[in-house]
């Protein structure tokens, strides 16, 4: 049996040795390295409590700390994080940079939140850039629809590229042309979409509106595609599908796009748990990676996260 028809088996959750499934995907990881690029970690027991996740969500409302990624993750092959902050409260930035120091194995970098163009950006972003942990902020792609014509606006985008940092911009796919006009008024900014632009995944296929506009991203160098929801963008409407096949007609368009240097590794988790565990979904993207070469699938789990967020590892 070749390496993709077995890890397909085990994303469809088939026992080929009577081991767990997180076993057999521990005997095969994909590379030597592999930093998963979107988790969230939160605690809702601070004082102060968390504006996200709602008490209503039981399954997330709930502390989800570095120790529980490393006990679930370590035996997987997962070997790092980049921690991505769904908080919009400003100290939650430094939050999770302390939070960071406390656990320099696990983290390799943190996505904070903050808005260009707001009061006080560049204050913010000159103080948070020193920790060098810090490698940039998520923004909701939406908001900057008619913003980039702002020279204010457009100036703190600037500053974050002159700090070396990146841009994560989040929505679903009508972001997909403001990502294109960011990237060609500042070249030189690294930004990486998130979630494929939460574009829906079904039985019908790619979206043919989202697979033109993702298309007109490819003369853009420096724009990242985070790979990263699959299972949540196909279980919207009911149980996600786990055979790594149902994802190729997507993952196909993405890597005639971007190609292997701007495809990059994400769980979304915890918040993947809605719509499986964390094994079938990286089993997933295993599957598919399983049919590159070793070059490519170190750039996809490592390396390629390495040029986007220009992240270096710490010392334990």
């Amino acid at each position: 049996m070749d390496r993709r028809t077995m890890l397909s088996h085990l994303a469809a959750g088939v026992a080929l040795t009577g081991r767990p499934l997180s076993g057999l995907l521990a005997a095969e990881p994909p590379t030597a390295e592999v930093i998963d690029t979107h988790t969230h970690f939160y605690d809702p027991t601070r004082p102060e409590g968390v504006p996200w996740p709602s008490k209503d969500s039981p399954l997330l409302y709930r502390p989800v700390l570095p120790d529980e990624f490393t006990k679930l993750t370590t035996p997987l092959g997962v070997t790092g994080t980049v921690v991505v902050e769904a908080s919009p409260w400003l100290e939650d930035n430094a939050w999770l940079l302390a939070l960071a120091d406390r656990h320099p194995q696990a983290i390799v970098g943190i996505v904070g939140n903050l808005r260009p163009g707001t009061a006080g950006f560049g204050e913010h972003l000159a103080r948070f850039a020193k920790h060098p942990l810090y490698r940039g902020f998520r923004i909701p792609g939406r908001e900057y629809a008619d913003k980039l014509d702002e020279p204010e606006v457009l100036a703190d985008f600037r500053r974050v590229h002159e700090a070396n940092l990146s841009v994560d911009v989040n929505g679903g796919p009508d972001m997909l042309p403001i990502v294109r006009d960011l990237a060609t008024r500042l070249p030189d900014l690294r930004i990486v979409v998130n979630h494929l632009a939460n574009t829906a995944i079904t039985p019908q296929g790619p979206d043919e509106t989202w697979a033109a506009d993702l298309a007109k991203l490819s003369p853009c160098p420096n724009v990242f595609l985070k790979v990263s929801a699959l299972m949540e963008s196909a279980g919207r409407n009911g149980p996600a599908p786990k055979e790594p096949e149902f994802y190729r007609p997507w993952l196909d368009h993405c890597w005639r796009v971007f190609g292997p240097e701007r495809l990059i590794y994400g769980s979304n988790w915890p918040v993947s748990l809605r719509a499986g565990s964390y094994a079938e979904g990286l089993a997933i993207v295993q599957a598919y990676w399983a049919d590159r070469s070793e070059t490519d699938r170190r750039a996809f789990f490592a390396e390629n996260a390495a040029r986007a967020y220009r992240w270096v590892r710490r010392p334990s």
